[in-house]
């Protein structure tokens, strides 16, 4: 079965993030002043995996995301998720 999964890297909390609050206070108050408490920015991996079963997929991209150090796990955390899809091979 193929999967589409996503590897989502953000910052872990503690850790400043300089892109989100400047987002949040040149542009995100700006349009919403007062609702937004937060906003942080991280980067997405999205890719397809053939495996049996979506924890499969999720446990291979998190596999890959640590063993090829796709992040930094001092500063970054992951979180990962898998949606089977149609295989456009067939």
């Amino acid at each position: 079965m193929m999967y589409s999964v996503e590897l989502i890297v953000i910052n872990k909390e503690g850790v400043r993030d300089p892109e989100g609050e400047t987002l949040k206070r040149y542009v995100i108050d700006s349009t919403l002043p007062g609702k937004v408490l937060d906003a942080r920015v991280g980067k997405i991996i999205i890719m397809k995996i053939n495996a049996s079963s979506k924890e499969e997929a999720e446990d291979l991209a998190r596999r890959l995301a640590e063993q090829r150090r796709l992040y930094n796990p001092i500063v970054h955390k992951i979180r990962v998720r898998a949606e089977r899809v149609e295989d456009s091979n067939n």
